[in-house]
């Protein structure tokens, strides 16, 4: 068929014109596709929960390039169905940029809470792209084979990730629920915090400052709109920086606190004037071993989280020594006083010196008594450790430096329930601290642990079980409480425990069941008729916590099995039709992976009528839900389980 030319479509005097005219504009739009492309291809901050889709995605669109300049090397005229072509590359292009703008720019809590949502908006580009690409006049164009086979090579790809069901971050997901709910008494747990700001990478004070500017933003885009979400955000925010040691200064309803207005006060202070940290004034100005210089309040904050490194620069300090900067100091003073500036007021605490010495002096003589022969004496010591050991990070960090992991692992032994007790907790109170985790492993306290569990007081044995959920934050600790048999007594308490032990228990297990070998080790502890009690029990409030375990077994082949031969399906069914909104979500996500697996599963909620209950979620249900209720439903179809 004979190509319509643009050209064509004035005189024969003014061809050349209109040649002229559509070769300028295939050249504009080709440079703007390209720029486009080159943008894309500049952004190197992806959040860690899309990083993945983002580096493929960029990947795919640069295999675009040989294709836009070889259009651009086009000798000849240019048709409107080649310039239609590339005007529908340009809407999927300009979205993806747009979409990964905000995963390279956005808030990294915000694309973890919203992360389906996110994949929602990746598999609308590739729907775009696969489209736009569908039509390309590769002929008429004179595109070579070897540029043909690449673009269509690309295209492969985007129907292939159309198609994929994502994989979640269950550990990830369930963190986020946890801190997220205001009943869960975990929310503000340090060592769920502190894994969700490593996983999230919002452990540095760049990080925190970098989110700080993008939950802003976010407040200001979205207003009024879904509140309750943004201020979850912004909490979650300030539990990272009181972590971190960063003081929030977040206010969500833009009003100007007394604190920011002094703040507003700095943007006319020198920059050298202000601590890196805190963007304020420095009163007494500190040099650390890089060199760099901050205020003493806030760098000591940070030390004393247990940081290594200078925030600046993110090296290693050689030592942890301050030294004052005098020369500074003298130089801010001067400033304030030519400027008529007041230079802030820090409340004095010359006693501080001699207050962590007495503490440090302290911490040794009951480490020292955890040995004594009496009784009393050892059980008082192991009890004052124990409340130590609670009250902050920095006391973690004095009593595993002076020694007394390996004392207080011994005590796990001692023939006395309170001592014991007492023990397992401040361990369990110590290895909120990452680098306690090892140590105390290493030392051989887990299978005491294990064995308070199985024989210990009621408190004993959930604090033991809570123990094991901190220290199998590390994977290798996951795989030895498997190895050692920690799995059996952890159903036990979630069978047999009281509401506080059967949640410490869901929380361990579900933490271990990450690892493959121990789903099997679990399941064959009879874990499912438990979850499966859990559910049906609904005064206990833990139908979340026991849907979130499910949907780990059920992408083990015995735990499949396992759900087979229980009346499991009906109960599913039940909650997708009277449960909470978070609960049909739940247990929308376990129909979907059983149903991927197994169509078995598929047939038989259809025959406790779940199809109708799923319309309604896709229609009402919570963001989650709505997108599991529709994959659902097109798996349904697929497999020809409906009309």
């Amino acid at each position: 068929m004979e190509r319509q030319m643009v050209v064509m479509e004035g005189a024969t005097g003014e061809n050349q014109n209109g040649v002229s005219s559509s070769l300028n504009e295939c050249d504009r739009v080709v440079n703007e596709l390209m720029q486009v492309i080159d943008t894309i291809g500049s952004y190197g901050g992806f959040r860690k929960t899309q990083r993945k889709e983002c580096l493929n995605i960029v990947r795919r669109l640069k295999l675009l390039v040989p294709l836009l300049e070889e259009i651009r090397e086009l000798d000849g005229q240019v048709s409107s169905e080649a310039l239609n072509c590339l005007a529908h590359l340009k809407k999927p292009l300009l979205a993806a940029k747009k979409l990964l703008k905000d995963c390279n720019y956005g808030s990294k809590i915000y694309l973890a809470a919203e992360s389906e949502a996110v994949m929602s908006r990746f598999h609308a580009v590739y729907d775009k792209l696969y489209e736009a690409l569908d039509d390309v006049p590769y002929d008429e164009l004179g595109i070579s084979d070897e540029v043909k086979e690449q673009v269509e090579l690309m295209r492969m790809q985007l129907q292939r990730a159309k198609g994929r069901t994502d994989t979640q971050d269950m550990e990830l997901a369930m963190d986020m629920m946890v801190v997220f709910s205001k009943e869960d008494d975990r929310n503000a747990d340090s060592a769920i915090l502190e894994r969700l700001a490593k996983k999230l990478e919002l452990h540095t004070i760049a990080d925190l400052k970098a989110e700080t500017l993008a939950v802003k933003k976010l407040v200001k885009e979205r207003g009024g709109h879904k509140a309750d979400s943004i201020s979850q955000i912004t909490d979650l925010l300030g539990k990272f920086k009181q972590i971190a040691g960063v003081e929030d200064t977040l206010v969500l309803d833009g009003s100007v606190s007394a604190r920011k207005l002094q703040r507003c006060q700095t943007m006319l202070v020198p920059h050298e004037f202000l601590c890196p940290v805190t963007l304020e004034i420095m009163t007494d100005p500190v040099i650390v071993a890089t060199g760099q210089t901050y205020e003493r309040e806030s760098i000591q904050r940070w030390l004393n989280s247990n940081h290594k490194t200078c925030p600046k620069t993110g090296q290693i300090l050689d030592h942890l020594s301050l030294a004052p900067n005098y020369a500074l100091r003298n130089l801010i003073v001067q400033w304030c006083e030519k400027n008529n500036v007041e230079l802030p007021k820090k409340d004095t605490n010359t006693g501080s010196d001699a207050s962590s010495a007495a503490l440090i002096e302290e911490i040794c003589s009951l480490i020292q008594n955890l040995s004594s022969s009496q009784l009393n004496i050892k059980r008082d010591s192991v009890m004052k450790i124990r409340m130590l050991s609670k009250e902050n990070p920095d006391n973690r960090i004095l009593i595993a430096n002076n020694g007394g992991i390996r004392p207080l692992v011994q005590l796990l032994f001692y023939p006395d329930s309170k001592i014991q007790e007492h023990t397992v907790t401040a361990l369990l109170n110590l290895s909120l601290d990452e680098t306690n985790k090892r140590h105390i492993a290493r030392e051989g306290a887990i299978p005491a642990i294990i064995e308070i569990l199985q024989n210990g007081t009621n408190e004993a044995r959930e604090n033991s079980a809570a123990a094991l959920f901190s220290l199998s934050m590390l994977d290798e600790n996951r795989v030895m409480v498997g190895n050692l048999n920690g799995i059996p007594p952890l159903v036990n308490l979630l069978r047999y425990g009281s509401i506080r032990g059967k949640k410490d228990a869901a929380t361990a297990l579900f933490n271990l069941s990450i690892n493959q070998s121990n789903k099997s080790r679990a399941i064959k502890a009879g874990i499912i008729p438990s979850l499966l009690k859990l559910l049906e029990d609904k005064a206990l409030g833990m139908v979340d916590e026991a849907l979130s375990i499910l949907q780990l077994l059920a992408s083990h082949p015995e735990g499949r099995n396992e759900i087979g031969r229980l009346s499991f399906i009906e109960t599913l069914v039940e909650i997708i039709k009277n449960g909470t909104p978070k609960n049909k979500e739940c247990a929308t996500s376990v129909l979907l992976e059983l149903g991927l697996n197994n169509s078995y599963f598929i047939l038989a909620a259809l025959q406790y009528g779940v199809y109708e209950h799923l319309v309604e979620i896709t229609r009402c249900g919570t963001n989650r839900g709505q997108r599991k209720a529709n994959s659902l439903l097109q798996h349904m179809s697929k497999r020809e389980h409906i009309p």
